[in-house]
């Protein structure tokens, strides 16, 4: 049996205690033995919580536990959760974290010291919410020298900004929407202002060239600012405004990286990532542009990736076929006539399938990578939609048929 813990039980803590109990059998499937959550270190009072039973106030229960294998730290910040995740690791305990702050300040000290006790320090759900990234990005393309990356890495600005721009409405009803709907928090300081995405871009920094890069070396600007005179000057040209975050490697091995609201033409790849969602571009020299999108806001999105409790899956995963991207736009036109000639609907201009009940193929053609379709989740141009049983049905069918048609590589 495999015992974890939560420390902190608000929205991320919440979210992984209703992953774990949602998705139960198939994790312990997974992981091959039962998964059981021990014990949540939480101050408050939870007595009408139906985990009540399981919390306690003091650290040092499960810090003296030798049954406990894995902690998993929601606490947020840098001081608490600092002080806790040392301890954890210097007892011997596995850790799982989305804490971007606490990644991004010390996580160079963190994995040195579970280095040396020889346990895992996990942050996936750092950067991303929901969405898979940081181990694709620096395993699947590790054969590739990163050059940039780039994406909108907040969603809770991203939201406010689609609100700003779809409905027409100000910032600060925008804001007050994002905190009713819970992507927002009461103190909304760290998402606005683009400290949170600093954080985040400046974790993909550090990973994807090996140097530390701190959020308060790096110009940072938020989104407070904008009014719904820039709104609509920018949709006057056909564009829109996005949160991102780059980090590029300069000639000479130097990096740089920064956060500003930045101007994208409607036809950019990014224009399209709306709502909660976050999308994330990355270059290499070989592979060219590959994009991850996914939801990064909200309880189960954001809660740390269930199987880094043992590496259990949460959350959507994009798999992708564009024109702006790596595909060969030859082979891009002869996977579109398939699914038409075979009356399996398909956007021409845009389209993905994708998901994390993943059943894949990959297809290539002079030696790169052109075509990666998954399920259950569809992404349609401006439209973000849970699929329906139709369209499961239609992109096994399609995935059946790349697959026989398109070369495998």
């Amino acid at each position: 049996m495999a015992n974890f813990a939560i420390m902190g039980f608000g929205t991320v803590g919440g979210g992984v205690a209703e992953v774990l109990r949602m998705n139960r059998e198939a994790i312990e499937k997974r992981l091959g033995e039962p998964l059981c959550l021990k014990y949540i270190l939480d101050v408050r009072d939870l007595s009408a919580s139906p985990y009540a039973d399981k919390v306690v106030g003091d650290f040092s229960v499960l810090e003296n536990d030798p049954d406990l294998d894995v902690v998993v730290e929601s606490i947020g910040g840098a001081k608490v959760a600092l002080d806790f995740t040392r301890r954890a690791l210097l007892a011997g305990k596995h850790v799982v974290t989305s804490n971007k702050e606490l990644v991004a300040t010390h996580g160079r000290e963190l994995l040195a010291i579970a280095r040396e006790k020889n346990v895992n320090y996990l942050f996936e759900a750092s950067v991303g919410g929901g969405i898979p990234l940081l181990r694709p990005i620096f395993q699947c393309l590790a054969g590739n020298e990163i050059e940039e990356i780039s994406g909108i890495l907040n969603g809770t600005t991203n939201f406010i900004l689609t609100r700003m721009f779809q409905e027409g409405v100000t910032f600060d009803a925008a804001l007050r929407e994002a905190q009713e709907r819970g992507y927002a928090e009461q103190d909304p300081t760290a998402d606005v202002e683009g400290l949170d995405a600093g954080r985040k871009i400046c974790i993909l920094a550090d990973l994807a060239w090996g140097r530390e890069v701190r959020p308060g070396d790096i110009e940072i600007q938020g989104i407070r600012s904008i009014t719904p005179g820039d709104v609509e000057a920018a949709g006057k040209d056909g564009q829109v405004i996005k949160l991102v975050g780059r980090a590029v490697r300069n000639a000479g091995g130097s990096v740089s990286a920064c956060v500003r609201p930045h101007l994208l033409s409607a036809e950019h790849p990014l224009a399209a990532a709306n709502g909660v969602f976050n999308a994330v571009m990355v270059r290499g020299n070989a592979v060219g542009d590959v994009m991850f999108y996914g939801r990064g806001a909200g309880d189960l999105p954001t809660a740390p990736d269930g199987r880094q409790v043992c590496r259990v899956g949460a959350g959507p995963v994009i798999s992708f076929m564009d024109k702006w991207t790596i595909y060969p736009w030859d082979l891009y036109q002869k996977a579109v006539k398939i699914a038409e000639d075979a009356g399996i609907p398909w956007q021409t201009k845009e389209g993905v399938f994708g998901g994390n009940d993943a059943r894949s193929y990959v297809s290539s053609a002079g030696g790169a990578k052109v075509l990666a379709v998954s399920l259950p989740v569809r992404y349609l141009h401006s439209a973000n939609t849970l699929v329906n049983k139709a369209d499961i049905d239609h992109a096994r069918q399609l995935l059946d048929l790349l697959a026989k048609e398109l070369p495998r590589g």
